[in-house]
């Protein structure tokens, strides 16, 4: 049993179940044994390998997607050029590089990037070594007024979640309590949910919904920035547009994992559900784009022909390792279809381009 596993234990034992919203904020974020907080776990030496990681081609597209935005608004000067959950801090510094082709971005660019880990802090400060002066955010906000150009991978997908099982006429709680003695899920009363009501017409009995209870609260806040002061967000996660089924899972060294077995020491995330993203970002005053296909996003951008470009010169390993990246970004049995975008931008601006109209 982990030190956080008998913490956890503990305090059930004393307060009853705990919500599993609960559960993967103290999982993930406790500040002495978080997964968060207590690890680097990017890349083949770790637990799992995003997209940024997988090639250079994902974020400079990012980039030069957000860099049309900018032109599109008059190139605002300065303007914030910011992340929310970067990582190593590969998918910035792939960024700048292609920004510094668009004339006057970078000079007018302020780099801030959100991250409350000082382990992944470091890494990000090594990264982006030589890149020029970098703030960071333990949360949004702390970020300075001004147009905001924000890229958001795979971050919501780590919000805390609760999950609902449907009852003829209403919902029981999926909560984590010690079924047999061990960390695990258990039901609570059922009872009748307002946020829910909309979702007694498209479940059956048994079937699960989850609901992000941080979600729309943090898009708001994005949005609103944009739609007062200018920019746009662009979100890559993967997910659909409506929740329906249990998507809570664990990750541990790239390999799926119990989610109650070592608390701390793996990775807890869930499937984003678009349509709530949109619906925030539109009561906030942005307009909001399509839920896209990260392949379809990446193709109109121009990965292949900047795919090509690359492989020019390669041969053997280097060159299969090379395209295998780009079909694992592209492909839809591999990341193309599972992971979508969304972006929003003031309204009656042009939407960041590569993405589907709403």
């Amino acid at each position: 049993m982990t030190p956080l596993a008998q913490l956890l234990a503990a305090r059930i034992r004393a307060s009853g179940p705990m919500t599993l919203a609960d559960y993967m904020a103290d999982c993930l974020l406790h500040p002495d044994h978080g997964y968060y907080a207590t690890r680097d776990p990017f890349g083949a030496a770790g637990d799992f390998t995003t997209a940024p990681e997988i090639s250079q081609m994902f974020g400079e597209l990012v980039g030069l997607c957000l860099a049309q935005s900018w032109l599109d608004q008059g190139a605002p000067t300065p303007f914030l050029l910011a992340e929310i959950g970067p990582g190593r801090g590969t998918l910035m510094a792939d960024m700048l590089r292609a920004v510094a082709s668009v004339p006057g971005m970078r000079d007018a660019a302020q780099v801030h990037l959100i991250e409350a880990s000082p382990t992944l802090r470091a890494r990000q400060a090594a990264t982006l070594a030589g890149h020029g002066p970098v703030v960071w955010h333990p949360t949004l906000d702390t970020l300075p007024p001004g147009p905001l150009f924000l890229i958001a991978n795979e971050f919501f997908d780590a919000l805390p979640i609760r999950q609902f099982q449907r009852r003829a006429d209403g919902w029981c709680e999926r909560q984590v309590g010690l079924p047999g003695g061990k960390l695990g899920f258990g039901l609570a009363r059922e009872t009748r949910y307002a946020a829910l009501e909309d979702r007694l017409d498209d479940t059956s009995p048994g079937q699960i919904v989850e609901t992000c209870p941080a979600l729309s609260g943090l898009a708001a806040a994005i949005a609103g920035r944009i739609a007062a002061h200018g920019g746009a967000a662009l979100v890559a996660d993967y997910g659909g547009w409506r929740s329906l089924g249990d998507t809570f899972q664990a990750v541990r060294a790239h390999r799926p994992v119990d989610p109650f077995a070592t608390p701390g020491e793996a990775d807890l995330t869930a499937h984003v559900a678009f349509a709530p993203l949109a619906a925030a970002f539109a009561d906030a005053g942005a307009a909001a784009t399509g839920m896209t296909p990260q392949g379809a996003f990446l193709e109109r951008l121009g990965i292949g022909g900047r795919a090509e470009r690359l492989a020019r010169g390669l041969t053997g390993a280097a060159l299969e390792t090379h395209l295998a990246a780009y079909r694992r970004l592209t492909h839809p049995a591999e990341m193309g279809d599972v992971f979508k975008m969304i972006a929003c931008h003031p309204a009656g601006t042009p939407p960041p381009p590569g993405l589907d109209p709403c």
